[in-house]
Order: C-alpha cells, then sequence, then structure tokens
C-alpha cells in the first residue's frame, strides 16, 4: 500500500508539475504575442526614426524628383515616356528609377545648364546674341544629357548580354541534353553566367515560379532586351513550347546560329577597323613623320636659299 500511495504521490506531482508547465509556457506565449502586438502599435514611430536616419538630401531630392516628373509629364508627349521607360527597362530597371524620374532629371538639369550659361556669359561679358546662342546650348545639353547617359549604360548592358548569349546557349544545350529538364537547365545557366543575362534568367524563373507560364515569362524577356538575336531565340523557345518541338534540337540549332552570327560581328568589327584608323593616322601619326622627314630637307633648302642671296 505504501508503494503504490508513492506511486500515486509522484503521477499527482508530475501531472501537476506539466500543468503548470504548460500554464507558464502559454502565459509566455501571450507575452511574447502581446509585445509583438506592442511593437506593431509603435511602429510609425519607428518608421519615422528610420526616415529622419536617412540623409537629408535625399529626402529632400527623391519627393522633389517626383513631383517635378509628374508636373513635366503633363507637358510632354506620351511617346517621350514611354521611350524613357524603355531605356530604363533596357538598363537593368534600377530600383527606384523609372521614365518620370528620368524626366524630372532631364528638366533639372536643363534648368541648371540654362542658368550656368547664364551666369558665364555674364562673366565673359557676351553680346545678347552670343549669350542667348550660349543659353540655347546650355538647355540643349542639358536637356539631353540624362537620356545620353540612360543610353550609354542599356547599350552596356545590352551589349554584355548579347556577347554572353552565346557561350550560354551552348551550356544550356548540353545540359539539356545531358538530361536536365529546361527549368533545371536555365537555372543552372543563370547561376553559371552571372551579370546581366543571369540576372535575366534568374528574373524568368521567379516569373514562373510565381505562377506565370513559361510563354509569357520568355515573351516579357524578350520586351526586355533589345537584342534581334534574344528575340529570335525567344520565340524560338514559345513556338518549341506550343507545337511540342524537342528543345534540344531547337537549342542545339539556336546555339550554332549564335556562334555563327558572333563569328560574323567580329569580322564586321576587323573589316572596320582600316577605315577607323585612318582619321587617327591623319591627324597625327602623318603630321609628325613630314616633320621628322620633310625638316632637315626644308632647312637644307632654306639654308641654300639664304647664301645664294649673298
Amino acid at each position: 500500500m505504501l508503494l503504490l500511495g508513492s506511486v500515486l504521490a509522484f503521477a499527482a506531482v508530475a501531472v501537476v508539475l506539466i500543468a503548470v508547465g504548460d500554464f507558464v509556457l502559454e502565459r509566455n506565449e501571450i507575452f511574447k504575442s502581446l509585445r509583438s502586438v506592442r511593437q506593431i502599435e509603435i511602429m510609425p514611430t519607428d518608421l519615422r526614426r528610420r526616415e529622419l536616419a536617412t540623409p537629408f538630401t535625399r529626402r529632400l531630392l527623391v519627393p522633389a524628383l517626383r513631383g517635378l516628373g509628374s508636373f513635366g509629364r503633363k507637358f510632354t508627349l506620351p511617346s517621350v515616356t514611354e521611350r524613357l521607360n524603355k531605356e530604363v527597362i533596357y538598363a537593368g530597371s534600377p530600383v527606384g528609377w523609372d521614365g518620370e524620374r528620368v524626366l524630372a532629371i532631364k528638366f533639372a538639369t536643363t534648368a541648371a545648364a540654362a542658368i550656368g550659361m547664364i551666369f558665364v556669359a555674364k562673366a565673359i561679358h557676351f553680346h545678347a546674341f552670343r549669350g542667348l546662342f550660349l543659353i540655347l546650348f546650355g538647355v540643349y545639353l542639358g536637356w539631353y544629357f540624362p537620356e545620353w547617359v540612360l543610353r550609354s549604360r542599356s547599350g552596356k548592358r545590352q551589349g554584355t548580354m548579347r556577347r554572353s548569349l552565346p557561350d550560354a546557349l551552348d551550356l544550356l544545350s548540353i545540359t539539356v541534353e545531358a538530361g536536365l529538364g529546361f527549368d533545371a537547365a536555365l537555372a543552372r545557366v543563370a547561376r553559371q553566367e552571372g551579370g546581366p543575362l543571369g540576372e535575366e534568367l534568374h528574373r524568368v524563373l521567379q516569373e514562373m515560379q510565381l505562377g506565370k507560364s513559361r510563354a509569357d515569362a520568355l515573351r516579357d524577356l524578350g520586351d526586355r532586351t533589345s537584342i534581334p538575336e534574344f528575340k529570335s531565340f525567344v520565340l524560338a523557345m514559345i513556338q518549341a513550347d506550343i507545337f511540342g518541338i524537342s528543345i534540344a534540337k531547337v537549342l542545339h540549332v539556336q546555339a550554332a546560329e549564335m556562334r555563327t552570327k558572333r563569328r560574323q560581328r567580329a569580322e564586321e568589327q576587323a573589316q572596320k577597323v582600316p577605315v577607323k584608323i585612318v582619321f587617327p593616322l591623319l591627324t597625327c601619326i602623318f603630321p609628325s613623320l613630314f616633320v621628322v622627314l620633310l625638316g632637315p630637307a626644308m632647312i637644307s633648302i632654306y639654308n641654300a636659299f639664304k647664301h645664294a642671296k649673298k
């Protein structure tokens, strides 16, 4: 009986401890939940502190540019904003940048260049006509300079993708022929290549994971590039997906075609070299050669005529 009573007492104590432990754990969970709710309630203060922690110039310029872009869009043709949006997409869509912000930058640089040229004209004491011409030149330069910078960046990015495409297609063709699925092969190529091409392929995979069809994701990829070879590759893959053609064969043909086009571009650039080198030869090298070759002869002729007069 004593043993049975001890066992029952131990069991009762164990049950009480378990119940108390569950109560304490549940209470701790409730406290954690309340603490989370309190943090959510004071989140506006945290956001305000975080906003105040950002640099003053950024807090001042970003809203100003946004307002200037909205104002300038009212006086700009929709085709201009659409063209700027395309250039931003070709440049890789930097975070926070769109056609409206580029338009705001164009207005700001135009005003700054015009004001700067006014001060320059006054400092140099130009006449009215020359000063007006200088101001117009500043307006032209300020309006088109941001777009030139944007086009330069987009051109470099598209050129990098164009040079990387043949090797990426070779790797994609090899991985598909080795037995990988198209999506897995695309992920492999995206990790291997990196750079702008890898970023675009990663974006295609993310869009397909979010529910977009492969054809739509590839079509959007073609719209984000200005490279004809890229567009032909996207079109071939969409047609292969629609008509059920073997992807491995299509990739093999596309890779061979891209290698051929790369060789043709290299030959074209090589043929342009003689034409491009004419101007440096005429302006830099030939005058130096003429000075070295004809200089002593001209001195001798001058001395000969000088002695003849005597």
